[in-house]
Protein backbone atom coordinates (compact mmCIF):
# COMPACT_ATOMS: atom_id res chain seq x y z
CA UNK A 1 0.00 0.00 0.00
CA UNK A 2 1.32 3.71 -0.72
CA UNK A 3 0.14 6.15 2.02
CA UNK A 4 0.59 10.24 0.79
CA UNK A 5 2.39 12.05 3.61
CA UNK A 6 0.92 13.05 6.57
CA UNK A 7 2.04 16.28 6.89
CA UNK A 8 -0.96 17.61 4.45
CA UNK A 9 -3.23 16.97 7.42
CA UNK A 10 -1.01 18.78 9.95
CA UNK A 11 -0.48 22.29 11.15
CA UNK A 12 3.20 21.53 11.30
CA UNK A 13 5.54 18.58 10.70
CA UNK A 14 6.59 19.29 14.63
CA UNK A 15 3.21 18.59 15.68
CA UNK A 16 0.89 15.95 16.23
CA UNK A 17 -2.94 16.07 14.30
CA UNK A 18 -5.41 17.07 16.81
CA UNK A 19 -8.83 16.40 15.97
CA UNK A 20 -11.65 17.31 18.61
CA UNK A 21 -15.27 18.16 18.66
CA UNK A 22 -18.27 17.06 20.20
CA UNK A 23 -18.94 13.09 19.90
CA UNK A 24 -22.43 14.06 18.53
CA UNK A 25 -24.04 16.81 16.48
CA UNK A 26 -26.35 17.60 18.68
CA UNK A 27 -27.86 21.40 17.79
CA UNK A 28 -26.29 24.06 15.34
CA UNK A 29 -26.34 26.14 18.58
CA UNK A 30 -24.14 23.20 20.26
CA UNK A 31 -21.84 23.15 17.57
CA UNK A 32 -21.05 26.96 17.30
CA UNK A 33 -20.32 27.24 20.92
CA UNK A 34 -17.54 23.79 20.55
CA UNK A 35 -16.53 25.12 17.53
CA UNK A 36 -15.78 28.91 18.88
CA UNK A 37 -13.81 27.25 22.16
CA UNK A 38 -12.18 25.08 19.63
CA UNK A 39 -10.80 27.85 17.04
CA UNK A 40 -9.38 29.86 20.25
CA UNK A 41 -6.65 26.82 21.17
CA UNK A 42 -5.13 27.39 17.41
CA UNK A 43 -3.99 24.19 17.11
CA UNK A 44 -7.26 21.95 16.10
CA UNK A 45 -6.97 20.88 12.27
CA UNK A 46 -9.82 18.65 12.10
CA UNK A 47 -13.51 19.56 13.90
CA UNK A 48 -15.40 15.72 14.31
CA UNK A 49 -19.13 15.46 15.08
CA UNK A 50 -20.99 12.10 14.67
CA UNK A 51 -23.71 12.46 12.64
CA UNK A 52 -25.15 8.91 12.28
CA UNK A 53 -24.40 7.52 15.90
CA UNK A 54 -24.33 3.41 15.43
CA UNK A 55 -25.56 2.49 19.45
CA UNK A 56 -26.15 -0.82 20.88
CA UNK A 57 -29.83 -0.64 22.26
CA UNK A 58 -32.78 0.36 19.89
CA UNK A 59 -33.92 3.65 20.96
CA UNK A 60 -31.29 5.49 21.79
CA UNK A 61 -29.93 8.80 20.50
CA UNK A 62 -29.05 7.67 16.93
CA UNK A 63 -27.75 11.57 15.77
CA UNK A 64 -29.65 14.10 13.21
CA UNK A 65 -28.60 12.28 10.14
CA UNK A 66 -28.42 14.80 6.91
CA UNK A 67 -29.68 17.73 8.94
CA UNK A 68 -26.38 17.53 11.27
CA UNK A 69 -24.24 17.60 7.84
CA UNK A 70 -25.79 20.76 6.83
CA UNK A 71 -24.87 22.53 10.28
CA UNK A 72 -21.05 21.19 9.90
CA UNK A 73 -21.39 23.02 6.34
CA UNK A 74 -21.97 26.14 8.72
CA UNK A 75 -19.26 25.43 10.80
CA UNK A 76 -16.73 25.12 8.42
CA UNK A 77 -17.44 28.55 6.71
CA UNK A 78 -18.21 30.12 10.04
CA UNK A 79 -14.79 28.74 11.82
CA UNK A 80 -12.94 27.69 8.94
CA UNK A 81 -12.22 23.97 10.34
CA UNK A 82 -12.07 21.19 8.00
CA UNK A 83 -14.70 18.64 8.88
CA UNK A 84 -14.37 14.63 9.21
CA UNK A 85 -17.48 12.63 10.31
CA UNK A 86 -17.87 8.84 10.63
CA UNK A 87 -19.55 6.76 7.56
CA UNK A 88 -20.87 3.17 7.92
CA UNK A 89 -22.51 3.16 4.57
CA UNK A 90 -22.27 4.36 0.96
CA UNK A 91 -25.25 6.54 1.47
CA UNK A 92 -23.47 7.96 4.18
CA UNK A 93 -20.31 8.57 2.19
CA UNK A 94 -22.67 10.50 -0.60
CA UNK A 95 -24.22 12.75 1.55
CA UNK A 96 -20.99 13.35 3.30
CA UNK A 97 -19.35 13.96 0.24
CA UNK A 98 -22.66 16.26 -0.80
CA UNK A 99 -22.28 18.52 1.73
CA UNK A 100 -18.02 19.12 1.43
CA UNK A 101 -16.96 16.79 4.26
CA UNK A 102 -13.33 17.05 4.06
CA UNK A 103 -12.11 13.70 5.97
CA UNK A 104 -14.50 10.69 6.26
CA UNK A 105 -13.88 7.76 9.13
CA UNK A 106 -14.94 4.04 9.44
CA UNK A 107 -15.87 3.41 13.21
CA UNK A 108 -14.97 0.54 15.30
CA UNK A 109 -18.12 -1.20 14.14
CA UNK A 110 -17.92 -0.73 10.50
CA UNK A 111 -14.62 -2.48 10.45
CA UNK A 112 -15.89 -5.77 12.27
CA UNK A 113 -17.74 -6.13 9.05
CA UNK A 114 -15.70 -6.68 5.80
CA UNK A 115 -18.81 -6.51 3.37
CA UNK A 116 -19.98 -3.26 4.72
CA UNK A 117 -16.22 -2.24 4.59
CA UNK A 118 -16.32 -3.21 0.96
CA UNK A 119 -19.13 -1.46 0.14
CA UNK A 120 -17.99 1.69 1.43
CA UNK A 121 -14.47 1.23 -0.56
CA UNK A 122 -16.57 0.64 -3.79
CA UNK A 123 -18.52 4.12 -3.36
CA UNK A 124 -15.45 5.77 -2.89
CA UNK A 125 -13.76 4.46 -6.12
CA UNK A 126 -12.69 7.56 -8.14
CA UNK A 127 -12.66 10.31 -5.08
CA UNK A 128 -9.94 11.60 -3.75
CA UNK A 129 -10.80 12.63 0.39
CA UNK A 130 -8.51 11.10 3.15
CA UNK A 131 -10.33 8.61 4.99
CA UNK A 132 -9.11 7.25 8.66
CA UNK A 133 -10.01 3.37 9.67
CA UNK A 134 -11.15 2.70 13.68
CA UNK A 135 -9.53 0.04 14.90
CA UNK A 136 -12.48 -3.41 15.07
CA UNK A 137 -14.18 -3.50 18.51
CA UNK A 138 -12.36 -6.90 19.20
CA UNK A 139 -8.45 -6.94 19.18
CA UNK A 140 -8.19 -8.36 15.69
CA UNK A 141 -5.12 -6.82 13.74
CA UNK A 142 -5.79 -8.63 10.46
CA UNK A 143 -9.36 -7.55 10.25
CA UNK A 144 -7.86 -3.94 10.78
CA UNK A 145 -5.58 -4.34 8.09
CA UNK A 146 -8.23 -6.03 5.63
CA UNK A 147 -10.60 -2.95 5.94
CA UNK A 148 -7.30 -0.26 5.46
CA UNK A 149 -6.30 -2.88 2.48
CA UNK A 150 -9.96 -2.43 0.78
CA UNK A 151 -10.12 1.15 1.16
CA UNK A 152 -6.78 1.35 -0.40
CA UNK A 153 -7.37 -0.33 -2.89
CA UNK A 154 -10.21 1.84 -4.02
CA UNK A 155 -7.70 4.18 -4.56
CA UNK A 156 -7.29 6.10 -1.24
CA UNK A 157 -3.55 6.80 -0.61
CA UNK A 158 -4.48 9.62 2.25
CA UNK A 159 -5.21 6.82 4.87
CA UNK A 160 -5.02 6.49 8.52
CA UNK A 161 -5.48 4.10 11.08
CA UNK A 162 -7.27 5.40 14.49
CA UNK A 163 -6.67 3.45 17.60
CA UNK A 164 -9.62 3.76 19.99
CA UNK A 165 -9.11 0.26 21.66
CA UNK A 166 -10.72 -3.01 22.08
CA UNK A 167 -13.32 -4.62 24.05
CA UNK A 168 -12.19 -6.63 27.05
CA UNK A 169 -14.47 -8.49 28.94
CA UNK A 170 -13.43 -8.24 32.70
CA UNK A 171 -13.09 -5.53 34.75
CA UNK A 172 -10.84 -2.86 33.39
CA UNK A 173 -10.23 0.97 34.61
CA UNK A 174 -10.54 1.66 30.79
CA UNK A 175 -13.57 1.33 28.70
CA UNK A 176 -11.66 0.03 26.21
CA UNK A 177 -8.31 -1.87 26.98
CA UNK A 178 -5.65 -0.24 25.15
CA UNK A 179 -3.27 -3.29 24.39
CA UNK A 180 -0.31 -0.92 23.02
CA UNK A 181 1.58 -3.63 21.25
CA UNK A 182 -1.69 -3.87 18.01
CA UNK A 183 -1.23 -0.40 16.75
CA UNK A 184 2.67 -0.76 17.34
CA UNK A 185 2.76 -3.96 15.00
CA UNK A 186 0.52 -2.07 13.09
CA UNK A 187 2.89 0.67 12.56
CA UNK A 188 5.74 -2.21 12.31
CA UNK A 189 3.43 -3.92 9.13
CA UNK A 190 3.37 -0.57 7.47
CA UNK A 191 5.58 1.97 8.48
CA UNK A 192 4.26 5.10 6.49
CA UNK A 193 1.01 4.29 7.69
CA UNK A 194 -0.49 7.67 9.90
CA UNK A 195 -1.78 6.01 13.24
CA UNK A 196 -3.71 8.58 15.37
CA UNK A 197 -4.69 7.97 18.94
CA UNK A 198 -8.41 8.19 20.27
CA UNK A 199 -7.94 9.03 24.18
CA UNK A 200 -11.80 9.64 24.56
CA UNK A 201 -12.74 6.10 23.58
CA UNK A 202 -10.10 4.34 25.05
CA UNK A 203 -10.28 6.39 28.60
CA UNK A 204 -14.13 6.04 28.74
CA UNK A 205 -13.44 9.41 31.57
CA UNK A 206 -12.34 12.10 30.94
CA UNK A 207 -10.09 11.43 34.05
CA UNK A 208 -7.68 9.14 32.17
CA UNK A 209 -7.71 11.06 28.75
CA UNK A 210 -4.55 13.04 29.63
CA UNK A 211 -2.13 9.88 30.77
CA UNK A 212 -3.67 8.08 27.45
CA UNK A 213 -2.12 10.63 25.10
CA UNK A 214 0.70 11.55 26.50
CA UNK A 215 1.18 7.01 26.24
CA UNK A 216 0.08 7.45 22.85
CA UNK A 217 2.69 10.61 21.57
CA UNK A 218 5.32 8.65 23.61
CA UNK A 219 4.70 5.34 21.46
CA UNK A 220 5.03 7.95 18.08
CA UNK A 221 1.61 8.00 17.10
CA UNK A 222 1.04 10.71 14.78
CA UNK A 223 -2.25 12.24 16.57
CA UNK A 224 -5.03 12.42 18.78
CA UNK A 225 -8.64 12.71 18.64
CA UNK A 226 -10.24 14.30 21.61
CA UNK A 227 -14.18 14.72 22.08
CA UNK A 228 -14.97 17.75 23.26
CA UNK A 229 -17.94 19.80 24.25
CA UNK A 230 -19.22 22.84 25.29
CA UNK A 231 -20.90 21.51 28.79
CA UNK A 232 -20.62 17.68 28.59
CA UNK A 233 -23.21 17.17 31.11
CA UNK A 234 -25.49 18.01 29.19
CA UNK A 235 -24.37 15.92 25.92
CA UNK A 236 -26.51 13.09 24.40
CA UNK A 237 -24.03 10.57 24.50
CA UNK A 238 -20.41 10.09 26.20
CA UNK A 239 -20.68 12.79 28.54
CA UNK A 240 -18.51 11.51 30.70
CA UNK A 241 -15.57 11.33 28.03
CA UNK A 242 -15.96 14.81 26.68
CA UNK A 243 -14.07 17.52 27.69
CA UNK A 244 -14.51 21.04 27.43
CA UNK A 245 -12.38 23.25 25.27
CA UNK A 246 -11.05 24.94 28.43
CA UNK A 247 -10.02 21.32 29.47
CA UNK A 248 -8.73 20.32 26.11
CA UNK A 249 -6.23 23.11 26.69
CA UNK A 250 -5.06 22.08 29.99
CA UNK A 251 -4.61 18.39 28.82
CA UNK A 252 -2.76 19.78 25.51
CA UNK A 253 -0.60 22.42 27.61
CA UNK A 254 0.99 19.57 29.71
CA UNK A 255 1.51 16.94 26.78
CA UNK A 256 5.54 16.40 26.17
CA UNK A 257 6.21 15.88 22.37
CA UNK A 258 9.47 13.78 22.40
CA UNK A 259 10.56 13.37 18.98
CA UNK A 260 9.86 14.80 15.73
CA UNK A 261 6.39 13.10 13.94
CA UNK A 262 6.31 12.88 10.36
CA UNK A 263 8.93 10.97 8.11
CA UNK A 264 11.40 10.50 10.87
CA UNK A 265 8.60 8.59 13.22
CA UNK A 266 9.75 6.39 16.34
CA UNK A 267 13.65 7.13 15.68
CA UNK A 268 14.38 5.58 18.84
CA UNK A 269 13.04 1.53 18.75
CA UNK A 270 14.58 0.37 21.98
CA UNK A 271 12.28 3.10 23.70
CA UNK A 272 9.60 1.60 22.17
CA UNK A 273 10.14 -1.71 22.70
CA UNK A 274 10.13 -1.10 26.08
CA UNK A 275 7.05 0.32 26.41
CA UNK A 276 5.68 -2.21 24.81
CA UNK A 277 7.26 -4.65 27.31
CA UNK A 278 5.66 -2.59 30.10
CA UNK A 279 1.94 -3.02 28.78
CA UNK A 280 2.69 -6.88 28.26
CA UNK A 281 3.96 -7.07 31.72
CA UNK A 282 0.87 -5.13 33.11
CA UNK A 283 -1.26 -7.51 31.53
CA UNK A 284 0.90 -10.11 32.62
CA UNK A 285 0.68 -8.99 36.33
CA UNK A 286 -3.39 -8.93 36.10
CA UNK A 287 -3.12 -12.43 35.38
CA UNK A 288 -1.26 -13.43 37.90
CA UNK A 289 -3.49 -11.56 40.06
CA UNK A 290 -6.82 -14.16 38.74
CA UNK A 291 -4.64 -16.75 38.85
CA UNK A 292 -3.89 -16.46 42.59
CA UNK A 293 -8.01 -15.36 43.40
CA UNK A 294 -8.57 -19.17 41.93
CA UNK A 295 -5.89 -20.88 43.81
CA UNK A 296 -7.74 -19.21 47.12
CA UNK A 297 -10.97 -20.50 45.74
CA UNK A 298 -9.11 -24.36 44.86
CA UNK A 299 -7.53 -24.02 48.33
CA UNK A 300 -10.46 -23.09 49.95
CA UNK A 301 -12.30 -26.13 48.60
CA UNK A 302 -9.29 -28.31 49.27
CA UNK A 303 -9.93 -27.73 52.90
CA UNK A 304 -12.99 -28.23 53.30
CA UNK A 305 -12.99 -31.39 51.94
CA UNK A 306 -10.26 -32.45 53.96
CA UNK A 307 -8.29 -32.89 49.95
CA UNK A 308 -4.41 -32.62 50.06
CA UNK A 309 -2.74 -29.36 48.67
CA UNK A 310 -0.69 -31.20 46.35
CA UNK A 311 -2.10 -33.15 43.27
CA UNK A 312 0.99 -35.23 41.72
CA UNK A 313 -1.20 -36.23 38.76
CA UNK A 314 -2.46 -32.30 38.40
CA UNK A 315 1.04 -31.39 38.50
CA UNK A 316 2.86 -34.04 35.86
CA UNK A 317 -0.44 -32.82 34.13
CA UNK A 318 0.34 -29.08 34.10
CA UNK A 319 4.08 -30.38 33.26
CA UNK A 320 3.12 -31.85 30.24
CA UNK A 321 0.03 -29.67 28.80
CA UNK A 322 2.51 -26.25 28.93
CA UNK A 323 5.32 -27.97 27.48
CA UNK A 324 3.47 -28.99 24.58
CA UNK A 325 1.76 -25.54 24.53
CA UNK A 326 5.47 -23.71 24.47
CA UNK A 327 6.47 -25.91 21.80
CA UNK A 328 3.13 -25.31 19.67
CA UNK A 329 4.10 -21.64 20.16
CA UNK A 330 7.81 -21.62 19.50
CA UNK A 331 8.68 -20.78 22.97
CA UNK A 332 11.66 -23.23 24.72
CA UNK A 333 9.66 -26.15 26.81
CA UNK A 334 12.84 -25.48 29.27
CA UNK A 335 12.15 -21.96 29.87
CA UNK A 336 7.95 -22.54 30.20
CA UNK A 337 8.87 -24.73 33.12
CA UNK A 338 10.57 -23.26 35.28
CA UNK A 339 7.72 -20.49 34.66
CA UNK A 340 5.29 -23.16 35.81
CA UNK A 341 7.69 -24.48 38.62
CA UNK A 342 7.26 -20.95 39.88
CA UNK A 343 3.51 -20.69 40.22
CA UNK A 344 3.11 -23.77 41.22
CA UNK A 345 5.08 -23.47 44.65
CA UNK A 346 3.41 -20.02 44.90
CA UNK A 347 0.49 -22.05 44.85
CA UNK A 348 1.35 -24.04 47.26
CA UNK A 349 2.42 -21.38 49.39
CA UNK A 350 -0.64 -19.91 49.10
CA UNK A 351 -2.75 -23.03 49.85
CA UNK A 352 -0.58 -23.87 52.55
CA UNK A 353 -1.38 -20.45 54.46
CA UNK A 354 -5.18 -21.32 53.78
CA UNK A 355 -5.14 -24.63 55.20
CA UNK A 356 -3.24 -23.47 58.39
CA UNK A 357 -5.13 -20.22 59.23
CA UNK A 358 -7.39 -20.16 62.16
CA UNK A 359 -5.55 -23.78 62.89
Amino acid sequence: MQFEPLYSWLPSKSEPLLISGPCGAESLEQLQHTAKGLKELNNVALFRAGVWKPRTRPNSWEGKGEEALEWLKEIKKEFGFKITVEVANSQHVEQALKYGVDVLWIGARTTVNPFTVQEIADSLKGVKIPVMVKNPIHADLQLWIGAIERISQAGITQLAAIHRGFHFYGKTKYRNKPLWQIPIELRTLFPGLPIICDPSHISGNRELIQYVAQKALDLGMNGLMIESHYNPIMALSDAQQQLTPAQLAEVLSKLIIRKELGENIVKDKLVELRKLIDEIDDDIINSLKKRIQVIEKIGTYKKEHNITIFQLERWQEILRTRGQWADTMGLSRQHIEKICQLLHEESIRVQNGLMNKNN
